[in-house]
């Protein structure tokens, strides 16, 4: 993973559980200030909280940031920053959902009860003690590609789906438990779920696997880490680097994750270079045969047709005169 500034580019990876009691009113405000500032991503916004992954050159990251900060209900907002030659995502979405990682949780507040936060060096001490068990709370398609070592991984093909798996975890209650995940937002939840089901001593890694990556050298996290943006993996481990991850198709080892060209299916599976060129793209002969398959160029990433693509559309109103003046830098807002 690379975190010095020698790319144009920022990736910024970030949440803040904080209330919103204007949710709609906000999103709106805070697409329009993307779009000023061409910033690019997905970026959903909740009565909870704030969760987002951006792409924008370096300085308008720092703007964005700084817009971030000067909101006191966002203050304390901790933001995992990488660098790209250019912007990993093609446009800008700010949505407005009802949580901001769907868990079916949404009773549990992390700002009331959560697993005790580990900065990466703690985590990486604590890791291999023998009351210790290490759970990685993300789906199947995020584990098979990479995981820490010995970790407990789950059957799920969405967090959501986490709190019916907790009874086959019944035995680790004299455990401590470490989790965690991506970024650090789902172990938020799992963690405060967990102390809820009656687990006593339960840690999560603070700024997840990208953290863990970018301060602690990324040891023991053995092959790649899916990301939601248009990289779809990113390398962590600058220690004892492995592959853990097999090609969908031969079942050789493989990192090289791909989009199925059949739209279809879409899925997002390690093929290796020979099987991709193969099946054209493809995961399978079906889907090599299916009549609205893609050109496959090699690479397995297929960017979605941003022609006429309008960042305004959707938005009940025009910026007014006091939110220009907000979004251009002249708020009343002290900047953290």
């Amino acid at each position: 993973m690379e975190n010095t500034p020698n790319k144009p580019y920022s990736v910024l990876l970030y949440y803040c559980y904080a209330q919103i009691s204007n949710p709609e009113e906000y999103r709106e405000e805070h697409h329009l200030f993307c779009v000023e500032n061409n910033i690019r991503g997905r970026i959903i916004i909740s009565d909870e909280g704030l969760n987002g992954t951006v792409s924008g050159l370096i300085e308008d990251c720092e703007k964005y940031m700084a817009y971030i900060h000067a909101d006191p209900r966002f203050a304390k907002t901790e933001f995992k920053i990488d660098y790209h030659e250019t912007h990993t995502f093609a446009k800008i979405h700010v949505r407005y959902k009802p949580e901001i990682v769907h868990s079916s949780l949404r009773h549990l507040d992390p700002n009331v009860k959560t697993g005790k936060h580990l900065e990466p060096e703690e985590f990486k001490k604590m890791k291999d003690q023998e009351d210790v068990v290490i759970l990685d709370v993300r789906s199947n398609y995020e584990h098979e590609l990479g995981r820490f070592k010995n970790a407990i991984t789950l059957d799920i093909d969405n967090f959501r789906d986490f709190p019916d798996k907790v009874k086959e975890l019944e035995h680790l209650k004299n455990k401590k438990v470490l989790t965690y995940c991506t970024g650090g937002i789902k172990c938020e939840k799992a963690s405060a779920f967990l102390l809820e089901q009656g687990f006593e001593d339960v840690y999560q890694l603070h700024g997840g696997i990208i953290k863990y990556g970018m301060e602690a050298g990324g040891e023991d996290f053995e092959g790649k880490c899916y990301v939601f943006d248009n990289r779809i993996a990113v390398e962590v481990n600058k220690v004892n680097p492995t592959i853990v991850s097999k090609c969908h198709v031969c079942g050789t080892a493989s990192d090289r994750m791909v989009n199925c060209a059949n739209p279809s299916c879409n899925e997002h599976l390690a093929i290796c270079e020979a099987c991709g060129w193969e099946l054209d793209g493809a995961c399978s002969p079906e889907c090599k045969e299916h009549p609205e398959k893609r050109p496959y160029d090699g690479t397995g990433y297929y960017q979605k047709n941003t022609n006429g693509y309008n960042p305004y559309k959707g938005l009940h109103r025009k910026p007014s005169k006091e939110l220009i003046q907000k979004l251009h830098g002249e708020s009343t807002h002290s900047c953290v």
